[in-house]
């Protein structure tokens, strides 16, 4: 990659049992203001990885850094500060709270500062119409599509350098695909956020980035530009993947 990282994981291995390591030495970098994607055949690590990333696990050795800083093992919060932030495969919304609030949640680490919460909700408003409209409705109301467009709105609150994006396709309805992708696209135009994504929907995600990993057990297969990953190659690799 041409310019400096934004986020270098180098040489790390994790997993949720000490002395049982799921990654495996892995290393990759992430470019600022891309959407790199990985992917892999289940079991892969890929969803371990983000959960490193985000300590949630701690890593057993290597290193995640965060322009330049050592970043791993440290704790969620203190990576939220740091304009890290995560979103799960499921919908993460407070669901009795409405519409606002739970964004108001997402601004936590700056609530007492009173015009920048309010700047940052008419901000999400505006890139989200159909949140404005429905503000007062509590969260567990929505629709599945409006729900994870709240889950990406809440996180992009704290106005984050870096989003973890774990399987937001995950048991949606087709119709929904092409809108979490809209979502996406739309976190990167309002922020210029950088995104690391993990998705099983590969042909339609290797669509939407710019560079891709393919993981297998706990190490990196193979990588490039998106342009690279045909749907002919991802194929290709899958299979040796699961052939050995």
């Amino acid at each position: 990659m041409a310019s400096a990282p934004l986020l270098a994981v180098e040489d790390l291995h994790a997993g949720y049992q000490s002395g049982v390591d799921i990654l495996q030495g892995l290393s990759l970098e992430v470019a600022p203001s891309s959407l790199t994607l990985v992917i892999g055949p289940n079991g892969a690590g890929k969803s371990t990885l983000l959960k490193t990333i985000f300590g949630f696990l701690k890593p057993h050795r290597g290193a995640v850094r965060l322009r330049g800083e050592d970043i791993g093992g440290r704790e969620p919060y203190a990576l939220k500060r740091l304009g890290v932030s995560y979103l799960p495969q499921e919908i993460n919304t407070f669901p009795l709270l409405s519409v606002e609030d739970n964004l108001r949640m997402g601004g936590w680490t700056f609530r007492r500062d009173a015009h920048r919460l309010k700047s940052r909700i008419a901000r999400i408003y505006e890139a989200f119409p159909a949140l404005a409209a429905r503000r007062k409705a509590a969260a567990g109301d929505l629709s599945g599509g409006q729900g994870r467009m709240l889950s990406v709105a809440r996180e992009m609150m704290a106005e984050p350098a870096l989003m973890l994006v774990d399987e937001p396709t995950a048991g949606l309805a087709p119709t929904l695909v092409g809108e979490v992708y809209e979502l996406l696209r739309q976190a990167r135009l309002a922020l210029g956020a950088t995104i690391l994504l993990v998705d099983q929907n590969i042909e339609d995600a290797v669509a939407r980035s710019d560079h891709v990993y393919m993981l297998n057990l706990g190490r990196i297969k193979a990588e490039g530009p998106a342009p690279e990953f045909t749907p002919r190659r991802v194929r290709d690799l899958i299979q040796e993947c699961l052939v050995g």
